[in-house]
């Protein structure tokens, strides 16, 4: 009997464990969906191909701006600011996973030269903290400190982003050098269209996959459509579903061509790149230059003294 009570309590506390961790899980992760840096992350081991282009663009078809500001020089071991702008209209509405309206979320990448790295929070300065907000920021990979991705994060509240940034030095790093380095920058805003096994997100235009005419229009419970098109030149029905999302711009009884859009564009959002250069300064540079600096100003006031010298002499030997 108690055998059989200790398998009871056993079974009710297993199944109680695994409803609390589903549920924990449901609320603690984030959604695939929303989270797309990670489809990069796990698809390609540099974010910047042999072409330049950043591979975001692979998903977010929609071309936008984006804009980057760093200094145009800095010192070795020295922390600084990169500010990446992500404009857009803060009223417009994307299209959710759930096909609902929702305001866009904004992620960018960071692509810096070698030895250049995220600040540790010890090293970032008061100013740039009160800058940062509740940020959180990670490396593409573990072993690539200089590529940092960030998002996504809402909108409204970091169209502007700032990244603190650790200039390398040479003295400790043999690979850096003061040189002038390239850094470059994508930033999107708004869903992807495209996921990286080729499927559409419903955030994108659906077109017809044959030619015929709609012979139906038929609503789905969950929300979306199933287009039922009869083939103009067999005579069978092919179906195409349609999300929840996207609006149609077609009905019962037209005809339409293969390709042929059969909703809306509902994409608000979109990516963009750009790109920067700064200089790693050599601190005895500057300080050279301060040095010839000097030198030509007091060279210049010498010559203007003798100058004065010279006059006076030549004044008083004319009234001698």
């Amino acid at each position: 009997m108690r055998k059989r009570i200790t398998k009871i309590w056993l079974k009710k506390w297993f199944i109680l464990s695994l409803l609390v961790s589903i549920s924990f899980g449901k609320v603690n992760c984030p959604s695939i969906s929303n989270a797309y840096p990670i489809f990069a992350q796990q698809n390609y081991e540099n974010p910047r191909e042999a072409t330049g282009r950043i591979v975001c663009a692979n998903c977010h078809l929609a071309k936008k701006p984006v804009d980057i500001e760093v200094p145009q020089s800095v010192l070795p071991n020295t922390v600084f600011e990169a500010v990446v702008k992500i404009p857009y209209d803060t009223q417009i509405k994307q299209v959710l996973a759930n096909g609902k309206k929702g305001g866009l979320n904004v992620g960018a990448v960071l692509i810096l030269p070698e030895g250049f790295e995220l600040a540790p929070p010890d090293r970032i300065p008061a100013e740039i903290k009160e800058k940062l907000g509740k940020l959180s920021f990670q490396n593409y990979r573990p072993d690539t400190k200089n590529i940092i991705v960030i998002g996504p994060v809402p909108g409204k509240l970091y169209r502007e982003i700032v990244f603190p940034i650790l200039a390398p030095d040479p003295a400790s790093n043999k690979e850096a050098n003061f040189l002038k380095y390239p850094i470059y920058v994508g930033g999107n805003r708004g869903r992807g269209q495209i996921y990286p096994d080729g499927s559409k997100s419903n955030n994108t235009v659906y077109t017809a996959s044959a030619t015929g005419k709609i012979k139906k229009v038929v609503r789905r419970e969950k929300g979306g459509y199933d287009i039922i098109i009869e083939e103009s030149s067999e005579g069978r029905e092919v179906t195409d579903i349609i999300p929840p999302g996207p609006e149609l711009i077609i009905s019962e009884g037209e005809s339409v061509k293969v390709d042929q859009p059969l909703t809306n564009n509902p994409n608000a959002g979109g990516f963009g790149q750009s790109e920067a250069e700064i200089v790693l300064q050599d601190p005895l540079r500057i300080q050279g230059l301060l040095l010839f600096f000097a030198s030509v100003t007091l060279a210049q006031i010498f010559l203007v003294l003798k100058k004065k010298q010279f006059e006076k002499v030549q004044l008083a030997e004319m009234n001698f």
